[in-house]
């Protein structure tokens, strides 16, 4: 069989569309499988990592400013959408897909509307609680709909195809144990390793309490961090620290643009700080880590502070909002945290309760299922 994958933007709409590609190949052996990403965008760099190739398309995204900056940029985005449907035909004509699979971004508007027109068979997963405008746009077109919550079928017009299937993990997410993790990384099994992730781009905020946060850590070293900053962000971070924390691998600080090994980095992690992306969420409560989660206020209807709160209610996180805190207060939470084994237990065990462990082989039934139906 053939598969085509396409998505993009962010990490936590590529690295589902991973998840699925590799258990497809792990269930049927023999089968091939492309993606088609954004031009410019990451999934450029991140899907050839993984070993797929992947063909990029010129879109861009919907502006919804209401300045003649925004009415230009929409009307350019409208021409992009008309020439990347001819492209994203003429890719599929030569790979010929047994299936066209969107996991989110922009990016899979213009494929996936192209293999409706081509009568090969469409799915889109939405990983988060409430649908994005893509999936919105693509709901009455495309032949299957998984989504990440049992209660996100009601938001679509036709229930009837839409599958809760949960959000997928990639399998090498199972790979390590916390002390094979931190041996490999060069950390003492008994120091605490805390991560800092607020999505694969960075957050001006966070990235400006994190920048606070590492000089008040001193050389105490009571636990080691790792923080990315984000391909926007990294080089005004390490210029901020050059002054504040000019040594700061001493206060155990190692800050990062991007984590690409985060699997690894999050088995040896004892706690998680990071935004509520449903793909994050689903990773935290695969690996059953316990989190400070700070959703993000730039996001529709809030869905961030939403999935969040769904994490704190079964007590496996805590929630802060952005403006509600500053870096010398999640520091000393970072610690009282870190300090109650007790507490960090019932956190681990119940985020587990809320996994899904079994969302990819789900998503690839329902892949199957389509093709043969």
């Amino acid at each position: 069989m053939k598969f085509l994958f396409t998505c993009g933007g962010t990490a936590g709409h590529i690295n589902p569309a991973l998840a699925i590609a590799g258990r497809l190949e792990e269930l049927l052996g023999d089968c091939e499988i492309l993606f088609i990403g954004a031009k410019g965008m990451m999934e450029m760099e991140l899907v050839p990592r993984e070993g797929y190739e992947v063909r990029g398309i010129d879109i861009t995204n919907i502006s919804r400013s209401l300045s003649l900056e925004g009415f230009a940029h929409n009307v350019k985005t409208v021409k992009n959408v008309a020439v990347s449907i001819e492209r994203a035909k003429k890719i599929m004509k030569e790979f010929r897909p047994d299936a066209v699979i969107g996991t989110g971004g922009y990016v899979c508007y213009p494929v996936l509307t192209a293999a409706a027109h081509l009568h090969i068979p469409t799915l889109v997963h939405e990983s988060n609680a409430v649908p994005g405008l893509t999936t919105k746009l693509l709901a009455r077109h495309v032949d299957r709909i998984m989504v990440g919550f049992e209660d996100s079928r009601s938001a679509y017009p036709d229930p009837d195809k839409v599958y809760a299937t949960g959000t997928p993990v990639r399998g090498s997410f199972s790979c390590y144990t916390q002390e094979t993790a931190k041996k490999e990384l060069g950390i003492p099994n008994d120091k605490p390793l805390v991560v800092s992730v607020w999505g694969s781009l960075g957050a001006a905020h966070m990235n400006a309490v994190m920048s606070d946060l590492i000089p008040l850590m001193k050389e105490q070293a009571d636990f080691r961090l790792i923080h990315a900053a984000g391909s926007r962000y990294y080089d005004e971070v390490c210029e901020k620290l050059a002054v504040s924390a000019p040594d700061r691998m001493a206060f155990g600080a190692d800050v990062r643009k991007y984590i690409y090994d985060m699997p690894r980095v999050m088995a040896a992690a004892d706690l998680i700080l990071c935004r509520a992306g449903a793909s994050s969420l689903a990773e935290l409560t695969y690996m059953g880590k316990p989190a400070i989660i700070v959703p993000s206020p730039n996001v529709t209807n809030h869905h961030q502070e939403k999935n969040a709160r769904v994490l704190e209610k079964a007590g496996g996180a805590r929630v802060l909002l952005e403006g509600e805190f500053e870096a010398g207060s999640l520091l000393a939470l970072i610690r009282d945290l870190l300090a109650d084994e007790e507490q960090m237990k019932s956190m681990r065990s119940a985020m587990r309760s809320l996994a899904v462990p079994d969302a990819t082989d789900r998503i690839c039934e329902v892949i199957v299922e389509a093709i043969r139906h």
